[in-house]
């Protein structure tokens, strides 16, 4: 479980770059996260399979043969380049063309809510080639390692500790560096930052490319540690609590977005184990409360409560 949770941190971290620090709320970072999962699924997927098979959801569905952009997933190659590559270059042109119209607070969020929904519901309709609502599962192997082994299990987790620290790193240099100063002058003013000359699309998508790129590799990993990714995790509703994490921790630190996704999530496992009935009364509750009562989540009960980096 540390593991699953510690793997969705690393997205939170690209919320705090985006929405703390780059004043762009995004409800659609579950697009990022499922197609990092679904890429290292499918890898998965095919090296189990014996020359000439397909995977038993397609076998159901009537398929007779595998879809072209099934194929490059049978290299572990292509499947690493892919978790990091298509999540931010999918990122960065959907950004740009929103981005250079100059359009962007609540529009913006709403239309990624928008990619969210749509995303989910193209992979529940595509049943042949996507798994449908059950999603891609029944994993055996990942790179060669079996996952059924425990050695395996604990080089996943020092490998997801050791991402999660390098993602924290380098999220930190880049905010305490001239690109940051200027994400936040855009923030603060962008009016103002393109009257100094400066062009706020190509910062505003270059840091949304880099959040995607954190949510493709939290998606892979938390689909490694879960042995799962199905549309209801890549939809509406996990773009929104992915937002809650962030706001309970702090939009504004980097430390406060992990201790905020790891103390949610932990709190789910207990309370929707017990109640699953009202855990997104809860989750709504609690964003409420944090909005009104602490703006700066967590992190702004300790030191440096103006402090954003």
């Amino acid at each position: 479980l540390l593991a699953r949770f510690m793997a969705m941190a690393i997205l939170a971290l690209g919320l705090v770059l985006i929405w703390g620090h780059g004043g762009v709320l995004s409800l659609g970072q579950g697009v990022f996260f499922g197609i990092g999962g679904y890429a290292v699924a499918m890898h998965m997927k095919l090296v189990a399979l014996g020359e000439g098979e397909l995977p038993d959801f397609m076998v159901w569905s009537g398929l007779e043969a595998l879809p072209w952009w099934w194929q490059p997933f049978a290299s572990g190659w292509f499947t690493l380049a892919a978790i990091a590559i298509l999540p931010a270059t999918f990122a960065a042109l959907f950004s740009w063309m929103i981005f250079h119209n100059r359009v962007g607070g609540t529009y913006f969020a709403l239309i990624t809510q928008a990619l969210a929904l749509a995303f989910s519901t193209l992979l529940i309709s595509r049943q042949e080639s996507t798994g449908g609502f059950n999603g891609l599962t029944d994993f055996s192997e990942v790179f060669g390692q079996p996952l059924a082994m425990q050695s395996t299990s604990d080089m996943l987790y020092w490998l997801t500790l050791a991402i999660l620290c390098a993602a924290f790193v380098g999220i930190r240099t880049l905010l305490r560096s001239r690109m940051g100063l200027l994400l936040r002058a855009a923030r603060d003013g962008e009016n103002r930052v393109r009257f100094l000359g400066y062009d706020p699309t190509p910062l505003k998508v270059f840091t949304f490319a880099i959040a995607a790129f954190l949510a493709g590799i939290a998606g892979a990993l938390f689909t490694l540690h879960a042995g799962v990714i199905a549309p209801p995790l890549v939809g509406v509703v996990p773009s929104i609590e992915m937002i809650i994490w962030v706001a309970v921790g702090g939009r504004y630190s980097l430390a406060g977005a992990i201790v905020g996704t790891l103390a949610v999530n932990i709190a789910r496992d207990s309370v929707s184990s017990a109640f699953p009935e009202v855990w997104l009364y809860i989750m709504g509750l609690l964003f409420i409360l944090v909005v009104t009562l602490m703006p700066k989540g967590l992190a702004g009960l300790f030191k440096g409560k103006g402090r954003e980096t």
